[in-house]
Order: C-alpha cells, then structure tokens, then sequence
C-alpha cells in the first residue's frame, strides 16, 4: 500500500514497511526496503496521466519495530504505512505472503527474503494491487516480471537449472531471482485512474491486520 503524490513530472508512490517479529532485524528492515526501491525503480517508468507524462518513482522506507503495539496496525489510518511480521516459519505454506491484494499487511518467512530480493518487490505489488498473471507459460517472452510466481514456465536462461526440460520438477521453472519490475508491471497498477485529492491518491487498501508468531506443528 501507498499513498500517490504528483509533482510537476513526477508521481512519487510513499510507502513506509513496519517490520516486527523474532526474526526481524534492524539491518533486515533495511535491506528489504532497499530491495523494493532498487526493483521498482529499475524500469525508470513513466505514465500518462490526461495530456502529462509522469515518471514514476518509488520512495520506500523500512523500520524496525519489535515491540509494535498491535492497536498501531488495527487503527493505522495512514496509507503510507505497511505492517510485515518476519519469522523462519510461515503460516499456511510456509512461504511469504500479504493479506489480500491491495492491502497494507501480510508475513514475511525469513529465508524467502533472504535466497531473493524479488520476493519483497513482488509482495509489494501486491500490496498496490497486482495479481498473478493468468498465463503461466512464458516461453520466448525473455524476461519474466516481477509478478510470476513460482512455478512459471520461462526460457531456459531463467530457470532453476538453464539445462532441465521445461516443466515443474528438476529445475524447470522459473527461478524468482531473475524477475524484473518491467514499465508493463507499472502500467498494470493503473495509476492514471487514481483519484488525487490535492495532489494525493490512496494505492491500495487497508488490511490491518497483526500477525501473532506462527509456531509449526512438531
């Protein structure tokens, strides 16, 4: 989630992550956040909004909170503001997620951000919005973007293993650390369509939801 604010050709997306939890360092929090701006940046996009080209930007700030006061996420009324618990172990799957698509909350697993830093990039998307693609077989599309999941079906160079048939199993899909943000992924956020209020637009919504610590069954 974020909050939209236009410039003269800019349009700057602010979004602040509150990182908590066993797992969650200071330096962590850091690191993700970097992680974030440095993807979405990448493209350099820009968009039109009415008759104005704007590049957009991402301004993204990460803070160490360990002893976040859960009434902070329930009554948090600023867009800006994202609330990620990291642990090793995750709920459900075991595996990083947000809780609803535009939404301002979700669960990081410590090793997902560690093997990859397009795992954050990518649960940031959907926090803006931005759903899984439909096609999941991407041969000769080059490279793939920030929001195929594994299990993606890419060319060969951005597999698991580059020498393994094309398929599940054996190192046939993709492998997350080749996503991209791509000008496409930021058209797919569909910023021009925001309502601005005094040079501002929410991006997103408000999940607000704390995540105690997930313990996995022995």
């Amino acid at each position: 989630m974020g909050e939209a604010e236009l410039h003269t050709n800019q349009l700057v997306i602010h979004s602040v992550f509150f990182f908590y939890g066993e797992a969650a360092t200071k330096e962590l929090s850091w690191q993700i956040a970097n992680d974030i701006e440095q993807h979405w940046n990448e493209p350099q996009a820009s968009i039109r909004i009415g008759s104005n080209w704007y590049r957009v930007l991402f301004d993204i700030d990460g803070i160490y909170e360990p002893d976040l006061d859960p009434e902070k996420v329930w009554y948090n009324d600023n867009p800006r503001f994202n609330f990620f618990r990291i642990e090793e172990f995750a709920p459900g799957d075991d595996i990083s997620f947000v809780d609803g698509i535009g939404s301002n909350t979700g669960y990081f697993k410590l090793a997902n951000v560690l093997q990859t830093s397009t795992t954050a990039a990518h649960e940031y998307g959907h926090t803006l919005g931005l759903i899984h693609p439909e096609n999941l077989d991407i041969r000769g599309q080059s490279t793939p973007g920030i929001m195929y999941p594994r299990g993606t079906i890419v060319d060969p160079p951005f597999q698991y293993d580059p020498h393994a048939a094309p398929g599940p199993g054996h190192g046939g899909t993709l492998n997350p650390i080749h996503r991209r943000v791509l000008q496409s992924d930021v058209e797919a956020l569909k910023l021009h369509k925001l309502f601005f209020t005094n040079g501002k637009a929410i991006v997103g919504d408000f999940s607000s939801l704390y995540h105690e610590k997930h313990r996995p069954r022995t």
